[in-house]
């Protein structure tokens, strides 16, 4: 799934994966057996190196007991092939379910986005003027040629160029086209020794992607649902709800304002994105509250309060599950 040019990985590739064990010469151990599934997973998420909480909140759902002392307990355990096949299709499946409820946004650095501003001159050329012009701070017409790094590091993620931390094979590139040193050199020379860096980049990529993980919150109203099917903790937020606006001073204030402006203020708590991030999220208020307001004009009894709130929650969540909200967690 995409969004604005990024990939949204929300377990829909491993769904359709169906991985299957090399060949094992008798038992395999615990340890082992992950290290098989995560290299599989991986591939399928297009080479994604999968952060250590996603595996490990992955592997808590399918193996019991206790936190750590599972977790070591499993990797020392020996596995015959029936049982590790199982454990494989269910660590996999456990990896899905996690995305589905907490997705990652990535870009994949494929080399394409780069091939696309080599394969028209005009856009090479604009690309080449407008990264010199930034380079050359103090505008003298010229930069070092040891600047091409900073063009690379200045051009980022979203023109196609992975951070030299995930592509050390940056330095080798720059290195061969010998763009080191304090040697000057004017825009069009600048342009003339960029062109084949940015080339060699994009066929390095194009052998070996990069997967880049932004730091976006996707809201897809996968947590309310979790809450909606959880009696006793609906029940808690009924009543958190019930204390505040009790303790309203307006008795007559409508029902749909006293909820909207709890939720504004806590609604983060109970998987709705953050009242303040975007102009999506009023979108999404405005939305919810649109198709209530007319449901109920006071506060009722708690009973029928409960289920209003039901209605509620589940107008939000449905939103959700059709239009995500895409929160940076950076702001």
């Amino acid at each position: 799934m995409s969004e604005s040019g990024l990939t949204v990985l929300d377990g829909t590739h491993l769904r359709s994966f169906n991985p299957s064990l090399p060949e094992l010469n008798g038992s395999v151990s615990g340890a082992q057996l992950l290290d098989i599934a995560d290299s599989k997973a991986s591939t399928s998420l297009f080479g994604l190196s999968l952060p250590q909480n996603l595996k490990a909140s992955a592997l808590s759902r399918v193996i019991s007991g206790p936190g750590d002392h599972a977790d070591v307990t499993f990797r020392q355990t020996e596995l015959d092939k029936d049982k590790a096949s199982k454990f494989l299709s269910d660590y996999i499946s456990a990896i899905a379910d996690e995305l589905k409820d907490d997705p990652l946004v990535v870009s994949i650095l494929d080399g394409n986005t780069l091939k696309m501003f080599l394969e028209d001159e005009d856009d090479y050329a604009m690309l080449a003027e407008n990264l010199f012009t930034d380079m050359d701070i103090e505008d003298k017409g010229k930069i070092c040629k040891n600047e091409l790094r900073n063009a690379l590091v200045h051009m980022g993620v979203e023109m196609g160029i992975p951070p030299f931390s995930e592509f050390p094979l940056l330095n080798d590139i720059l290195k061969k086209h010998g763009a080191e040193g304090e040697e000057e050199l004017g825009q069009a020379q600048f342009a003339e020794l960029l062109q084949p860096i940015l080339q060699e980049t994009a066929d390095a990529l194009s052998e070996n992607h990069v997967v880049i993980i932004h730091n976006v919150k996707v809201v897809n109203g996968s947590k309310l649902r979790k809450l909606l099917a959880d009696e006793k903790q609906f029940d808690n937020v009924v009543e958190r709800v019930l204390q505040e606006t009790k303790s309203g001073k307006d008795g007559l204030q409508k029902t749909t304002e006293l909820i909207r402006s709890f939720f504004e203020k806590h609604g983060k708590d109970f998987g709705l994105p953050p009242s303040e991030s975007n102009d999506a999220v009023i979108l999404l208020y405005d939305a919810v509250f649109s198709e209530v307001e007319n449901e109920e004009s006071v506060v009722k009894a708690d009973n029928e309060f409960r289920e209003y709130m039901k209605d509620v929650l589940k107008k939000f969540a449905e939103q959700l599950e059709d239009n995500p909200i895409y929160c940076d967690l950076d702001d």
